[in-house]
Order: C-alpha cells, then structure tokens, then sequence
C-alpha cells in the first residue's frame, strides 16, 4: 500500500511538473500570438493654415474612427517580442478649424497605417498579467481622399469641385499595453499607442497644408498563444 502510495504521488508530482512547463513554454522564447480586437484611431491634430489665397487661420481638424485590428507576435526571447499590427483602413472626416470653425465637413480620408514594433514584456513568462512596452514605426497610407461642396466653397467659389490628396510618411510609435491570460493558450489584451506624425494636404487648387495628426490608438482584444 505504502508502495501505491508513494508511485501515486511521483505520478502526481510529474503531472505537475509537466502542466507547469507547459504553461511556461505557452508565453516564452519562440511562441507566437495572433490577436483580434477593435481599435480607436484619435487625432490630436494641430493645423497649419491653408496656404495663399485663403483667408488667414484656415485650419483644419480630423475626427476619430474605430475599426478592427489584426495583431501578430513572436517571443523572441522571454522578455523581448516582436508585433506586427495590422487591419483596414480607417475613414477620418475633415472639418473646419481655425477662423472657419463651424463651417462642417471638408472632406473624408482613408488611412491604413500598419505598425511594426518591438516590445519588452515583464514579469515570469507564465505570469497571469504581463504589461509592456514597446517602440516602433508605422506608415501611413492615404488613400480616397474627398473634398466636399464646403472645401469647393472655401477654397475656389464657383469653380470646380476641390480635390486634395495627403503625402503617405513613416512616423514613430510608443507603446503601453498589458495582457491578462485566461489559461495556457487564451488571453485578453489592451494596448495605447502614440504616434508622432505630420504629413501635408495638396489641394487642386495648388494650395498646400502642413498638419501633425499625432494621433493615439486605444485597442482592446483577444489573443492565442500557438
């Protein structure tokens, strides 16, 4: 009896020890995660005027869009990752700012802005919550931009409609996120995201426009662990 006894618990203890090992190596060096969620895309936009011969102070504000995002990670060692986010292209309105605030919406434009980053994780691979850091490089690109009645109004009364376009850039990006692991493979995960990017508007009419966008992203998702 004594014998059965003794065998049950090193059966017991090498179970152990196996699920423990198998939770560690499910969040350490060589694992990959793919993440789903929704993101909110905010500008904090600060407008340089339109350039001659609009009227002085006409700026030009951008509103949020939310939309799905795609995220993919490797571990490449416990601590380091590497993330590559993905998805569709947010649509963002224009309006008037500045001395033409209060005029509505200029337009619309389209941006899809993948990011690549490299993140330090903290804590134990195995550890339930893990926040993290992470720096990186997206690029922005514009795409469908539209100008409405109120930028033909605006900028050439009486002509033809204004169209516009914006110069595609390559800006840097900080990032703040945790994950919370429901068991080995699941998890939940929430991320901000700063990045630092100015572009410029052209319009048909030959006028131009600088605008830092610098906008900041708020995600919310569920991951597995593969």
């Amino acid at each position: 009896m004594k014998n059965r006894l003794n065998t049950a618990v090193r059966v017991l203890a090498a179970a152990a020890a196996m699920a423990m090992a198998t939770g560690a190596s499910a969040q350490s060096a060589g694992t990959w995660t793919a993440k789903v969620g929704i993101n909110k895309i905010t500008p904090h936009v600060d407008s340089g005027d339109i350039s001659a011969p609009a009227l002085p102070g006409t700026k030009a504000d951008v509103k949020a869009d939310t939309k799905p995002i795609l995220t993919f990670a490797y571990m490449v060692t416990d601590n380091i990752s590497a993330e590559l986010d993905l998805g569709v292209p947010y649509k963002h309105d224009l309006v008037g700012d500045g001395s033409i605030k209060g005029t509505g919406k200029l337009g619309t434009a389209e941006v899809l802005p993948p990011t690549a980053f490299i993140q330090y994780r903290f804590f134990q691979p195995n550890a339930m919550i893990r926040p993290y850091v992470g720096a990186g490089i997206t690029y922005a690109y514009f795409q469908k931009e539209t100008g409405s009645g109120q930028m033909t109004a605006l900028l050439d009364p009486g002509g033809s409609p204004v169209t516009y376009r914006m110069k595609n850039k390559i800006a840097a990006s900080l990032q703040i996120g945790s994950t919370v692991a429901f068991n080995e493979r699941w998890f939940a995960d929430v991320a901000v995201v700063k990045t630092f990017l100015k572009t410029k508007a052209t319009f048909s009419t030959g006028q131009t426009q600088d605008i830092k966008l610098d906008p900041i992203a708020l995600s919310v998702g569920i991951g597995y662990k593969f």
